[in-house]
């Protein structure tokens, strides 16, 4: 059966990723570093056949997108359901700022408490329900082929853990890097990991 590649990225640094600060929807453009993180990223996958490049509607994801299609000529192909989670009022929060003023929903989310959502915001089970949609609704479209998916750190999980057959409330232990490459093998049937958390093109 025909497999479509994907090579998923979470977007380079911005000031936020380094100051802990929760992202969101909140359209948080790349720092110094995540611009050359990009670039970095687009040189590695610059030999690589790629046929289609898509990205998150957020400055962030789509100008690391940018950054290897580029190299090969392609539009990035925008798609909202590829946001980060909804983190409603956390949203500009620092971790400690939440766990300080926020104990209650503090707790729930580090619990990770599938149904919770900070007001305004969304759910694990409800954003594990979109990046489900939206991976098969674009893969489909590339059986046979290779893509690139830049996204974000939450996006990246919710991969990590449909190729690994993890549930949502299981313990975080892998990494999810700022321009990393992972690579991944999708079937209508099955989501495979065939690489992940590679970051020998970044040098800074």
């Amino acid at each position: 059966m025909q497999a479509t590649r994907i090579i998923a990225i979470r977007h380079g640094e911005t000031d936020w990723n380094a100051a802990t600060r929760i992202q969101g929807h909140t359209d948080i453009a790349l720092n110094a570093n995540g611009v050359e993180q990009a670039r970095q990223l687009g040189a590695a996958l610059a030999n690589e056949e790629i046929d289609a490049v898509y990205a998150s509607d957020l400055s962030r994801a789509a100008d690391t997108a940018q950054a290897i299609a580029t190299h090969h000529k392609l539009t990035v192909h925008t798609h909202t359901g590829l946001r980060e989670r909804h983190f409603g009022y956390f949203e500009g929060l620092t971790w400690a700022a939440i766990e300080a003023k926020h104990p209650k929903d503090a707790l729930a989310w580090r619990s990770r408490d599938t149904h919770f959502a900070p007001a305004g915001g969304e759910s694990l089970v409800a954003l594990k329900a979109r990046v489900v949609n939206t991976l098969n609704e674009l893969a489909a479209k590339h059986l046979g082929q290779h893509i690139v998916i830049a996204a974000h750190g939450g996006i990246l999980d919710q991969l990590y853990r449909l190729a690994n057959n993890l549930d949502l409330q299981t313990k975080r232990d892998w990494h999810l890097g700022n321009a990393a490459v992972n690579r991944l093998l999708w079937t209508p049937e099955s989501l495979s990991l065939v690489i992940w958390g590679d970051t020998g093109h970044l040098h800074t």
